[in-house]
């Protein structure tokens, strides 16, 4: 083949795609090679920005895409803080080699990701210390989320700083306000501090900053979560019933779950249709927290509760009129 009959097709322009890489929905400046990103941020000092995305299938990580990632204002305000790393999760599996179908999924494990797009902020050694996800507003506006984010590592590294230099409850108490400032999921702190949770117990063995306490119940209610999504998965609605109300008097939860529990209860009715067990579970809901931000949700179900009351009772709505007897 001669240069001059040498013709660049879309077949071929796909294959040089494949031999040098993927083509990233953020285009160029990202990188699906986790552990050369890892190495290029610890060597030139920078942080990890790393998106899990599902590129051609998620509505939200397409649209962050389209407004944000794709924009030069946003891989010249991010330059100097962030090697970015893009790990997808397409539909379309020959995107990708089965390499970096094996490296995503294990990434997606190790990081807890519960959904899409989640955007992880890391120090040098792969350590999240902010999640974010889709954000409106344009590039800029995300380049200044994404800084205000980067505080996060600092507060961290303050209290860690603060733990080195003290002992018993007072180190475990910086411990636990490092793990507090990065606002993660349980499941990625497990994943990354764990060490961290057992410097709190060895500190604090008598748990008086009640970290010990608030793990329990955590873990008691992530129990019950699984508990109940087994019991729904076999639509064993009394089982699930019994469960829900047992926990409720077994006690020892934060008001919220408190009442997400309640409000549990009110739906395991309405789904059996019986509407006036579930307009008691509310009501009991509402009056147990009346100040909780939960109460105008618990208000808009309560009120669609009643509209299907009705409606299976053959009551018209308001603005309707019964239909006359034949």
């Amino acid at each position: 083949m001669t240069m001059k009959s040498f013709k660049i097709t879309s077949t071929l322009c796909a294959a040089i795609v494949a031999l040098h890489g993927t083509a990233y929905a953020g285009g160029e400046g990202w990188s699906s090679d986790f552990a050369a990103s890892k190495k290029q941020a610890a060597e030139s000092k920078k942080d990890l920005l790393i998106d899990f995305t599902g590129s051609d299938w998620c509505g939200w990580c397409i649209k962050l895409n389209d407004e944000v990632f794709k924009h030069e204002s946003f891989k010249a305000g991010v330059k100097d803080s962030f090697v970015l790393v893009e790990l997808d999760y397409p539909k379309d599996k020959s995107k990708l080699s089965e390499e970096t179908q094996k490296q995503n999924a294990e990434l997606g494990e190790k990081y807890a990701v519960q959904g899409y797009p989640a955007i992880l902020l890391c120090d040098g050694e792969g350590r999240p210390y902010a999640a974010t996800g889709y954000q409106k507003g344009g590039p800029e506006k995300y380049v200044e989320h994404l800084n205000e984010l980067r505080q996060n590592k600092a507060k961290r590294d303050e209290a860690f700083a603060a733990a080195g230099k003290a002992d018993g409850a007072e180190k475990a108490q910086a411990l636990i306000a490092a793990l507090e400032a990065m606002k993660l999921d349980d499941g990625m702190v497990a994943n990354f501090y764990g060490d961290i949770a057992d410097q709190i117990k060895a500190a604090d063995p008598k748990d008086e900053a009640g970290f010990g306490k608030k793990a329990a119940t955590k873990k008691r209610m992530v129990d019950f979560q699984t508990a109940l999504n087994e019991l729904g998965g076999k639509q064993d609605m009394a089982g699930a019933l019994a469960l829900v109300d047992k926990t409720l008097k077994e006690g020892g939860f934060e008001t919220e779950e408190t009442l997400q529990m309640m409000m549990t209860r009110a739906v395991i009715f309405a789904q059996q249709e019986k509407f006036d067990e579930a307009l008691k579970a509310v009501d009991a809901a509402k009056a147990f927290a009346p100040d909780s931000p939960m109460i105008p949700g618990i208000k808009g179900f309560r009120k669609r509760l009643e509209e299907s009351k009705n409606k299976a009772s053959g009551v018209p709505a308001k603005g309707e009129e019964k239909p006359a007897a034949e």
